[in-house]
């Protein structure tokens, strides 16, 4: 997930407001009428200095660009596409490795919209964006525009006694804040986690397996020989494979294409995806499909109608025709290439660089296997080199489906955790991933399965490395595991407390936690400890490394079990319900109302408001009366995480 700082400011209607480190912007709204139907929105853009306002037009993948929308409710109305903007300013990002628009100082956006209502006399627009100077606030605000040029009539959110009461609950009157604002939006290991060449490392992987299946493989003789004889020259003939090699990776580049307009629609869209029960169920669904077609059991095909057509259309020649040769290869190859595609749409949606790191899977996936062709056409006398078609291709993709349908548990997993079905706990999924361990082996000793001719010593090998996994992950099964399977399992199987093995808790590695602020506070206070404030959720990978890889080394777990209060709240806990006497309608500081039904609502409230960030993890350090002890931390190293909860603790004691 993108890593930012969420700040709610209150501007209403012509109101301007002072700048300052909490409020550097201030938006002046006007209107300049063009027709009858049409109006020019004015927002004039004034910007404290150091800060800046990133653009509508940011790169994906980067500092979230600046999204103008009707706000919620709105009506008679529509946005003719993006905002005029006034000059902005570029410069390379070295956190994203990649140039970013913003505005300094001052800007004005011109939002041109279309009445369809006659009736219509004001409308509210909603300005998404982010500013930033060392950190990151959001800017999300409503502002209202008159278009008969009378006064805006402001309609106040209103809200029973009980509400307001419960939602003063959740704005602490924290002290020492001054230390919340030298958060660092990324740690340095997850930049290195989320970047674009992982990504794109990753889809070239895909990209090389699907090249040795039975779809692919047997087509690059046949291919090269057509571009190195189709001409005399030697020279064009290679030029002409490199423009095929081309035309392979654009191919597979502009099927994210659609994921990018999806993305820009909601920016979240995407990053639910991680945590939404019935998506993860989906992908689960889907994975064992796509593993299904690897072992056999059916062929997925796209319509021969259109293999046939492309097929025509690459007669034609030139360029045109190197066009529709790719364009064969992609789609007489679904069958082998589609649910690794899935596997790969599916991992890349999860994440949080959405649609931005579907592309530079897809484009790595394209790139591995035109790479084969560029290079046999350059030399052709490589392909005698090269093994014959036969069962070895088979072996490949068999085993290609036992790792989609081990990753398919890793999504049914997300599901029941966030569910709380408690149906795949930690053993259970274990016990999964050895069986698929077990047979794959098996399949690759010649047990089970087609057979064909004699199991070479390659494939010996690799049963033997499939066998092993199964034996090294078996003792997990077990009550007390006889060796540490941590590292390797950290952030794929369920967390340790979610266990079939009676637990003291079901916190993390079995520490006393609470998992309602109130009450760990409270405790907190009766044994005079620091709080150590855990943000995290049930479907966080990188959660679950600190916790099993960080959170376990006997120096911080010390720390932690002996030295402090740990306070975990799940923010994804979307399907769990407050009781009734506990839900409320909470009012932001810009006038919005957000209703609280679930635990997942309530604490993820409770970060946004209190910590100006919607990230996790997020570890904060703080007195029982509220005082923060250090900066907050994110994703982190050993030492790192040891020195921020030692410092914290130092910082308490001398109080």
């Amino acid at each position: 997930m993108k890593k930012f700082f969420t700040l709610f400011l209150l501007f209403i209607g012509l109101a301007v407001y002072s700048q300052s480190d909490d409020n550097p912007i201030v938006v002046t709204p006007t209107v300049e009428k063009i027709s009858d139907t049409e109006y020019d929105l004015i927002f004039d853009l004034e910007i404290a200095d150091d800060w800046h306002l990133y653009s509508q037009y940011n790169p994906e993948d980067a500092s979230l660009p600046m999204t103008i929308s009707p706000a919620e409710g709105q009506t008679g109305f529509t946005v003719d596409g993006k905002a005029k903007e006034s000059e902005t300013e570029t410069e390379f990002s070295e956190i994203w490795g990649k140039d970013e628009i913003f505005f300094v100082e001052e800007g004005k956006l011109i939002q041109r919209i279309t009445v369809t209502d006659p009736s219509l006399t004001q409308v509210t627009l909603n300005l998404d964006a982010q500013v930033c100077k060392e950190y990151c606030l959001p800017f999300d605000e409503d502002f209202t525009f008159s278009l008969t040029g009378g006064v805006v009539e402001q309609t106040v959110a209103e809200v029973d006694d009980k509400s307001k009461s419960l939602s003063q609950t959740l704005n602490l009157n924290l002290k020492n804040t001054v230390l919340l604002k030298s958060t660092t939006e990324k740690s340095v290991e997850e930049k290195e986690g989320d970047s674009l060449l992982n990504i794109f490392l990753l889809g070239f992987v895909g990209g090389l397996l699907a090249f040795l299946t039975p779809c692919v493989f047997p087509m690059v003789p046949l291919t090269v020989s057509f571009f190195t004889k189709r001409t005399e020259k030697k020279g064009k003939g290679v030029g002409s494979a490199l423009l095929y090699g081309f035309f392979i990776v654009l191919i597979y580049g502009l099927l994210s294409l659609p994921f990018h307009y999806l993305d820009t629609l909601d920016p979240e869209i995407l990053n639910t995806i991680s945590t939404n029960v019935w998506l993860n169920v989906f992908f689960f669904a889907v994975l064992i499909f796509f593993a299904g077609s690897f072992f056999g059991f059916y062929e997925l095909t796209l319509p021969s109608s259109w293999s046939n057509k492309a097929d025509s259309a690459s007669n034609v020649g030139g360029i045109i025709g190197t066009f529709f040769m790719a364009l064969t290869l992609a789609i007489v190859s679904f069958s082998c290439t589609g649910p690794i595609l899935g596997s790969l749409l599916a991992g890349s949606l999860g994440s949080s660089g959405g649609a931005m790191q579907l592309s530079a899977g897809m484009i790595g996936f394209g790139a591995a296997l035109a790479l084969p062709f560029a290079l046999f056409a350059m030399f052709p006398g490589w392909l005698n080199s090269l093994p014959k078609s036969g069962g070895w291709l088979n072996t490949v993709k068999v085993i290609l489906g036992f790792l989609e349908l081990a990753f398919a548990f890793k999504f049914l997993s997300n599901a029941d955790l966030v569910g709380h079905w408690d149906l795949l706990k930690r053993e259970i999924f274990i016990g999964i991933w050895v069986l698929i361990a077990f047979l794959a082996a098996l399949y690759l000793f010649g047990f089970i399965g087609k057979k064909y001719g004699k199991i070479s010593f390659f494939r010996v090998l690799l049963g033997l490395l499939a066998l092993g996994f199964a034996i090294y992950l078996a003792p997990g099964v077990m009550q007390k595991p006889a060796w540490n399977q941590n590292k390797l399992l950290s952030g794929f199987a369920p967390p340790q407390f979610h266990s079939i093995y009676q637990k003291d808790n079901k916190c993390p590695l079995g520490l006393n936690c609470f998992k309602d602020f109130d009450e760990g506070i409270a405790y907190a206070k009766s044994v005079n400890k620091p709080v150590l404030l855990d943000f995290t959720g049930w479907a966080c990978v990188n959660c679950r490394k600190m916790e099993e890889n960080i959170w376990s080394q006997p120096d911080i777990y010390s720390l932690i079990n002996d030295d402090y209060v740990l306070i975990s709240l799940y923010v994804d806990d979307h399907e769990r319900k407050l009781p009734e006497e506990e839900q409320f309608d909470f009012i932001k500081p810009n006038g919005k109302v957000k209703r609280i039904r679930t635990y997942g609502d309530k604490w993820a409230t409770l970060q946004a408001a209190n910590f100006k960030t919607a990230s996790q993890p997020f570890y904060v350090l703080m007195s029982p009366n509220l005082e923060v002890l250090n900066t907050p931390q994110q994703y982190s190293d050993h030492s790192t995480y040891y020195d921020w909860l030692k410092t914290g603790l130092d910082r308490y004691n001398d109080n």
